[in-house]
């Protein structure tokens, strides 16, 4: 991708941006949220009609019309939401669009289930049942699956969109453990991520962009993690090792009363019960997976939906946030502290 430029009304996207992907390899695209990183896939996926500059594949120039133009040339693309059918078995979904058929057109369910089996056992998940419905599998699971079906299109590049977002440490190694078979049998890889650690360990290259602009590629093992940094929000070291040493935190007093407190709050099906204070002048995050409980909890606080145990105290007294208007009425904060959560639980 040399000198990607894409503009809507009264912005430009992306400005003469550079990208280039090689056989073999795992690149990084890196850039904060509105960075242009989503932009630049959705350039490379036929999403987006390109406005300037030029995309070529093996040598071969090509001008994207739509999705399928890009995925005839060999793009693939794996995205955070899982995009497959889950009411499908797993190996409808992995030759979806690609089934052996016979002479009359007629669908050889035999023949398609056998190659979707190839094409799982070529990423070591030959254990997998192929007649199972999908949506018997954990999300990783269905990653796993969806990586296996972009090899049915003979993938030369694998654009991987924030994919282990949704899953735990173990899941991350198993589907770094296919990615780096995949990029083994010569795949180019575009990972995009916004975890370092997992940038660094799995990738060998990475572009960074910065306000729909290139800034450098790099190599990741010779990038130390503040350069990096720097070049992604546009500040130099000495500026970065500033940033904190200004800041105050508000730490409650002996016998201070919480403006929010809640014990055993929670509902069935939704949220374990969680015990959380809340002080005047804090600021109070929500940290956690995709499906941890995050939004949940901050729906039962505001009273979104209804708890169904455990009690809610507003400066000392009892109340019932039946309804977001209830939460209105009585100025109830919206929580900020740092509340980790796992499996809909307050670690």
């Amino acid at each position: 991708m040399k000198g990607i430029t894409i503009e809507f009304p009264g912005v430009k996207a992306l400005d003469n941006v550079d990208l280039s992907l090689y056989p073999g390899e795992v690149h990084a695209l890196m850039g904060e949220n509105g960075a242009g990183k989503s932009t630049m896939i959705k350039a490379l996926t036929g999403v987006y009609k390109i406005n300037g500059g030029s995309i070529t594949v093996e040598g071969k120039p090509q001008l994207f019309k739509g999705t399928l133009d890009a995925q005839n040339a060999g793009i693939a693309t794996v995205y955070q939401e899982v995009n497959l059918c889950a009411n499908l078995s797993i190996g409808e979904n992995v030759m979806l669009g690609h089934e052996v058929r016979d002479k009359v057109g007629m669908i050889n369910w035999k023949k398609t289930h056998a190659k979707a089996a190839g094409y799982l056992a070529e990423m070591g998940l030959g254990h997998l049942d192929t007649h199972s419905p999908l949506s018997s599998l954990s999300i990783a699971m269905q990653q796993l699956v969806a990586i296996a079906r972009s090899m049915v299109i003979d993938a030369k590049v694998l654009i991987l969109d924030e994919p282990t977002s949704s899953l735990d440490a173990n899941e991350v190694q198993d589907l770094f453990a296919i990615i780096r078979k995949v990029r083994d049998s010569g795949v180019a890889i575009l990972f995009v991520s916004h975890f370092l650690d997992q940038v660094y360990e799995i990738s060998d290259k990475m572009t960074v962009l910065r306000n729909g602009q290139f800034i450098k590629e790099v190599i990741t093992k010779d990038t130390p993690r503040d350069e990096l940094i720097g070049m992604m929000i546009g500040k130099s070291a000495e500026e970065l090792s500033q940033i904190g040493t200004k800041k105050t935190r508000r730490q409650p007093v002996a016998n201070e009363q919480p403006i929010v407190s809640v014990r055993d709050y929670g509902k069935k099906g939704s949220v374990h019960p969680v015990d959380m204070d809340i002080f005047k002048g804090q600021i109070v995050g929500f940290a956690g997976l995709l499906g941890s409980g995050r939004t949940e909890l901050a729906r039962l606080l505001f009273g979104a939906d209804k708890a169904d145990s455990g009690e809610f105290k507003l400066n000392g007294q009892k109340l019932t946030v039946s309804d977001p208007a209830t939460a209105l009425r009585n100025k109830t904060p919206t929580p900020l502290r740092t509340v980790v959560m796992r499996a809909s639980s307050a670690i």
